[in-house]
């Protein structure tokens, strides 16, 4: 009987966060690894294309899950908590039927969308890209099965390795192919003036009309890899099952009925696939607006562009209609790294909800004050930081990752309110989590309406200001975020009665950042007229992360038991007692 090969394994939040965090952090550096090289090859035009993809596809891929991987992860973890083990069962079996439709209607969607919106925005050649990335909606979903599954059991560690396994395949199989099409195109163009059989009269031009090739190339290594990662979910499930031993199973009471069981998926799914909907949907809409708007710009005050970016902007990418995706591929880059600390911190929501879920379901007061303080207190310590860094250190961090290249400047002038706008984005989703946890489903979707409408039209007033044009994007994203992490925690604090400890999980890791991050700033002016550049940001990141760390300890922001729930933290105790940073 499957299931029975192992006791259940289940981890402490703090230790599902971990596992999360260290495979989000290795899935994002090889992400780093994969984009900058990418974005290398395909310059900001090309990178648009790539973008793009993603842009019909996230809203897309929120349509078809519908939020059924958290509402999964929080009927099993309601379930094992009740001992309900043969409930557990039946969830998963109706599950697979669901995401494999759903699954099959994404695709199908994406398919026939592609066309309608690389009208829209003005890139006919984003569709290579978007067809290409269109399947990995149908292999998302069925690994949707699987995570959420495993995470309503507090095992994050299969999701941990489908990741990482995506990710992998994603660095060598899309760079290897994206390479390989831009090599060939141009090297044809070199050679006989054509690309793939067309004339051209200029290496710009040839070089466009490489570029959506190269992108979907790229593409074709992600689309590989989310197949990979659901065959390893599936071969790790039939092989070793999920713990639920066969005396599990005997002395659990009768299962509800599959009907029933649906139904409770579904009643709990809609409120979370509205809030994740409507994120989507309006984020779709949002960068389809800063397109069309940046466009608009083109077409009537080409001039401020021209006189803004004197260096990056030509007349021949105006006239071929290129600048708008050129600035957005700017853009874009820059919300890769803004969107760095909520990746990570997102595995914080993740592991939190089959935690706080439990305490809920037990009504221990104390345990549900525990969790939603650990929960906060861990996204404060990470968020706060890195997102002071992103902001101070913004031209630092863009010229060391992507070189000295215009479009990087343009990128890095996006980054300081970006960074401040990644705090708030990445506090919002484990808060959202905790109130889907309690039973308050419904209150984020409403929490999030009301946000992304804030963005999207400060987004559409801002952007088509000529003067500030990418920069409204950045503004409108930090006024979103604010309202709805301040909301949505006024409300956790309401429905659960549970007040924050501001000081410990606000105030001093804050105080704490912005002494490291103003000590890594000005090290990093010293040492740029001393050794290379980049040697000289790498220095001085290190040092504000180490000035972190030692202010936390003297502030006692981190306590005996919060070590001491860290994977060998009875072992780190004595050291850090020895060193005098802990009592």
């Amino acid at each position: 009987m499957k299931g029975e090969k192992a006791a259940i394994k289940s981890q402490s939040f703090i230790k599902g966060a971990l596992i999360l965090t260290i495979s989000t952090s290795i899935v994002k550096f090889i992400g780093a690894i994969f984009k900058i090289p990418l974005f290398g090859i395909l310059g900001a035009e090309g990178y648009g294309y790539f973008a793009s993809a993603y842009d019909l596809y996230n809203p897309l891929f929120t349509v078809a899950t519908a939020g059924f991987p958290v509402a999964i992860a929080k009927m099993v973890s309601e379930n094992v908590a009740r001992k309900r083990y043969r409930d557990v069962k039946t969830i998963h079996r109706v599950s697979v039927p669901i995401f494999t439709i759903m699954g099959v209607i994404g695709l199908a969607l994406m398919v026939c969308c592609t066309f309608v919106y690389v009208n829209i925005i003005n890139a006919p050649g984003a569709k290579y890209a978007t067809l290409t990335l269109a399947p990995t909606i149908f292999f998302a979903c069925l690994m949707s099965i699987y995570r959420g599954y495993y995470e309503g059991m507090r095992n994050m560690i299969p999701t941990a390795i489908s990741e990482i396994i995506e990710a992998a395949c994603k660095l060598f199989l899309g760079l290897i192919f994206s390479n390989m099409i831009y090599s060939s195109g141009m090297n044809e163009f070199y050679t006989y003036g054509t690309v793939y059989g067309v004339s051209y009269a200029s290496e710009s031009l040839a070089r466009s009309a490489v570029l959506p090739f190269a992108a979907a190339g790229a593409i074709v290594g992600i689309t590989i890899g989310s197949c990979f990662g659901f065959l390893y979910l599936l071969i790790r499930f039939k092989k070793e099952g999920d713990g639920i031993t066969k005396a599990d199973i005997e002395a659990s009471p009768k299962s509800k009925s599959p009907r029933l069981t649906v139904q409770t998926l579904v009643k709990i799914a809609i409120p979370i696939a509205m809030g994740s909907l409507v994120v989507n949907i309006a984020g779709f809409v949002d960068v389809t607006l800063i397109q069309k708007r940046l466009f608009d710009i083109i077409q009537h005050s080409s001039d401020v562009l021209l006189n803004q970016y004197p260096n990056f902007i030509s007349m021949e990418a105006i006239t071929n209609s290129k600048a708008h995706t050129m600035l957005y591929g700017c853009y874009a880059s820059a919300a890769i790294i803004m969107s760095l600390i909520p990746a990570v911190v997102q595995t914080f929501g993740i592991s939190a909800l089959p935690s706080v879920t439990r305490a809920w379901t037990q009504k221990v007061y104390k345990k549900i004050k525990s969790s939603i303080e650990s929960v906060l207190k861990i996204t404060m310590l990470v968020s706060i930081p890195t997102g002071l860094m992103i902001s101070i250190m913004s031209q630092p961090i863009m010229h060391l990752l992507y070189g000295d290249a215009p479009d990087v400047n343009i990128s890095a002038s996006v980054l300081p309110v970006m960074g401040i706008a990644a705090i708030f984005m990445a506090a919002s989703t484990p808060i959202c989590s905790m109130l889907q946890a309690v039973g308050r489903v419904d209150l984020p979707v409403k929490i999030l309406s009301i946000g992304v409408v804030i963005k999207v039209i400060l987004n559409y007033i801002l952007v088509g200001i000529p003067q500030i044009n990418l920069q409204g994007a950045g503004f409108g994203t930090l006024i979103c975020y604010m309202f709805i992490t301040i909301a949505a925690l006024f409300f956790l604090c309401k429905e659960t009665k549970v007040f924050p400890n501001m000081m410990s999980i606000f105030v001093k890791p804050l105080l704490a950042s912005v002494i490291a991050c103003v000590i890594s700033y000005f090290t990093n002016l010293l040492l740029c007229d001393i050794i290379n550049y980049k040697i000289g940001t790498i220095i001085a990141i290190l040092l504000a992360v180490i000035v972190y760390l030692l202010l936390l300890f003297l502030f006692k922001a981190i306590t005996k038991k919060e070590v001491l729930m860290l994977p060998k933290g009875s072992k780190l105790v004595p050291l850090l007692q020895k060193l005098k940073l802990l009592k």
